[in-house]
């Protein structure tokens, strides 16, 4: 019997880098599970789209099991309105791909780690937290449920050491990037470091990265992290475990 097929849903860019950067990180999940077919879609700007890797999955008889993973840290307007809506006209059309829908990435243990990872790149040891402020710069929503686990991760990130931390926000949201440096500085931290909570290069990383410029260090985007790469997967395996305790019940 075949695996479903893992289907990673990215948002898409005017910007190659979001691209590149989904791509790679599928392709670091692809690695750590050689057997699974894994492909990759995109909601906007970039190709292909859903509903065009459905279309293929469904005409070239490969696949007639999907498991659509949305490439979102967060449930917010993306999760619960426009990939359902996406995903609901692709099965209307394709009656014979069965599509199922995992979780989004968002909380996990496993991107604090690769959070703290792309910190420790810049430079900063884990002995540095005493001493340093976090800035956790999301992209930001109008949804109050996504900015509430904005918070609630900035306050589990305090719990591991940090003199402060203090979220911020690129758009719909505030504070600003600029504006949590500011308050860290004011906080009397020695030290400010900003940690984008995003995943690939674009418009808006570029605002958290302006507003990071008074900052002591900017941390690169999650990215392909190979925590990054195993929560995938750990989503997909999510899917089908609800699925066969749904079955069982």
């Amino acid at each position: 019997m075949r695996s479903p097929v893992l289907l990673v849903i990215a948002h898409g860019s005017r910007d190659p880098r979001h691209a590149a950067t989904v791509h790679a990180l599928v392709r670091r999940a692809r690695s750590l599970r050689p057997g699974l077919r894994v492909e990759t879609a995109f909601l906007d700007f970039d190709t292909p789209s859903v509903l065009q890797v459905l279309e293929r999955l469904a005409d070239d008889g490969g696949a007639d099991d999907v498991i659509a993973l949305p490439l979102l840290l967060t449930r917010a307007f993306h999760a619960k309105s426009d990939i359902p809506a996406v995903l609901r006209e692709a099965a209307a059309r394709l009656p014979r791909l069965r599509i199922r829908t995992a979780e989004v990435l968002g909380p996990s243990p496993l991107l604090l780690a690769a959070l703290e990872r792309r910190l420790w790149e810049t430079g900063l040891r884990p002995s540095d937290r005493s001493s340093t402020g976090l800035v956790l710069a999301s992209a930001g929503s109008t949804d109050p449920e996504a900015i509430a686990v904005i918070a609630d991760i900035a306050r589990e990130l305090r719990h591991t050491g940090w003199c402060a931390v203090r979220p911020a926000f690129a758009s719909a949201a505030l504070p600003r990037t600029e504006d949590a440096v500011r308050c860290l500085r004011s906080d009397g931290c020695a030290r400010v470091a900003v940690a984008p909570y995003v995943i690939a290069p674009g418009r808006l990383p570029d605002r958290i990265a302006e507003g990071a410029r008074d900052a002591d260090v900017l941390a690169d985007v999650l990215g392909p992290a190979p925590e990054l790469a195993r929560l995938l997967l750990e989503r997909y395996d999510g899917a089908r475990v609800r699925e066969l305790a749904a079955l069982a019940g």
